[in-house]
């Protein structure tokens, strides 16, 4: 069996070299450059044929169960490597085959009513949010931040995401808004603090919900957080702004979602909504990501979005692509998570930490080498309720961050 995984292996530019070991012993050196920086271990031979078999959702299985073992350099390397030599490459042969049946099965696997889109939003979001807190920024934003300028830490980095979408709403004091997803409460209460708008924020975690609540209470701040389904509210906003919640909405109710933001948004409302995005055409979630981290969810393509948008009668005012920017998040997220690792597992256990390990370490691989982008979609009903060129968008960043600084803003650091 070794031998089909050599020649799966053998067929891609790998570099630098990779030494694998294979249950009985033998060493195989495979990819480019003369000493290897890379050296795993396959434990046993049912390992090594479920590799051959499904290698996308087997990899990250044998890594939390401690059947592959990275003994020289480190997962990240490793998972940098190959993601970026199998991008170079496009599935091929059974590879492809695989990638054809999920993408037609997708449908059903994404089948978000609000029963099931309560229950996978609780596989992920309702851990304890002290585990986030060892590798997200304080004020716990779980999303791509904007790295503006390139010595940014995390923490200016997502404060800059949180103003770069701020100024695409073009925010005033007294506005309602809307935040779809809103998490622990972070962009709402920014929102709230920095322009005087006052912010409802939804959720279906009831983990993240408890501690948005409280972090509303202690600001004294215009801000309600709600234990609900998107798809239930009925009350107009001046503003929506969504961020990381779109992934999970199902490529079978992106319509629904874009119809339900245009009967909340008033006349003259807008919408921004943040989303994780592939630049190829659409495709299938990864099975790791599917069974173990985000089960319902999907990575849409451009053209799956743009399509439903423009079936529910709203217009796209701009669009704007993040790239590397994720990268570099997921970069900080997966530093601060190995530095607090002993953590995670008093928290939960070893195969636990392995399992968040894989998952953070294969999206920066991702988002360095594959496909994957972010997408910034700026929506409203009419031509007009917007200036018709870009530069407010900067305006009112900079308006936002002098604000700031010279103590004007209606809260401490939120």
């Amino acid at each position: 069996m070794h031998s089909l995984i050599a020649r799966m292996l053998s067929r891609l530019a790998i570099e630098p070299r990779i030494d694998v070991v294979f249950p009985d012993g033998t060493l195989q050196s495979i990819g480019q450059g003369a000493a290897p920086r890379l050296r795993m271990r396959i434990v046993d031979a049912p390992t090594e044929l479920k590799l051959a078999l499904n290698p996308e959702l087997a990899l990250g299985e044998a890594v939390m169960d401690g059947r592959v073992v990275v003994e020289q350099g480190s997962l990240y390397d490793l998972l940098d490597a190959l993601v970026a030599a199998v991008h170079k490459a496009r599935p091929q042969g059974w590879g492809k085959t695989l990638s054809g049946l999920r993408t037609a099965i997708r449908r059903f696997q994404q089948h978000n009513t609000p029963a099931l889109a309560k229950r996978n939003v609780a596989h992920h979001y309702d851990l304890k949010s002290d585990f986030f807190r060892l590798f997200l920024d304080p004020d716990m934003q779980y999303s791509c931040a904007y790295f503006a300028q390139p010595d940014m830490t995390l923490a200016e980095a997502q404060l800059a995401k949180k103003r770069h979408i701020m100024g695409k709403l073009d925010l005033a004091p007294g506005q309602r808004v809307l935040d779809i997803g809103c998490g622990w409460g972070g962009m709402a209460l920014s929102i709230a603090g920095e322009t005087g708008a006052s912010v409802t924020g939804v959720t279906l975690s009831e983990e993240q919900l408890a501690i948005a609540r409280q972090r509303g209470a202690e600001s004294g701040l215009p801000v309600e957080f709600r234990l609900q389904d998107y798809r239930h509210l009925t009350e107009p906003f001046d503003r929506i702004v969504s961020v990381g919640m779109f992934e999970h909405v199902g490529v079978g109710y992106y319509r629904d979602y874009f119809r339900k933001v245009r009967e909340l948004l008033t006349e003259d409302g807008v919408a921004l909504i943040h989303t994780i995005g592939r630049s190829t055409p659409p495709g299938a979630t990864n099975p790791f990501i599917a069974k173990y981290i985000f089960p319902g969810g999907y990575i849409p393509a451009m053209s799956e979005v743009t399509a439903a948008i423009e079936k529910e009668g709203l217009v796209v005012t701009d669009v704007e692509v993040l790239r590397i920017h994720y990268a570099e998040t997921l970069k900080a997220w997966r530093e601060n998570f190995l530095a607090r690792r002993d953590e995670a597992v008093a928290m939960y256990d070893e195969r636990f930490a392995r399992m968040w390990e894989f998952y953070l370490a294969a999206s920066e691989a991702s988002f360095r080498h594959d496909d994957l982008v972010v997408f910034q979609f700026q929506l409203a009903k009419r031509l007009d309720g917007l200036p018709i060129t870009r530069g407010y968008i900067e305006e009112r960043e900079g308006e936002l961050g002098r604000e700031r600084a010279t103590g004007k803003v209606k809260a401490a650091e939120l």
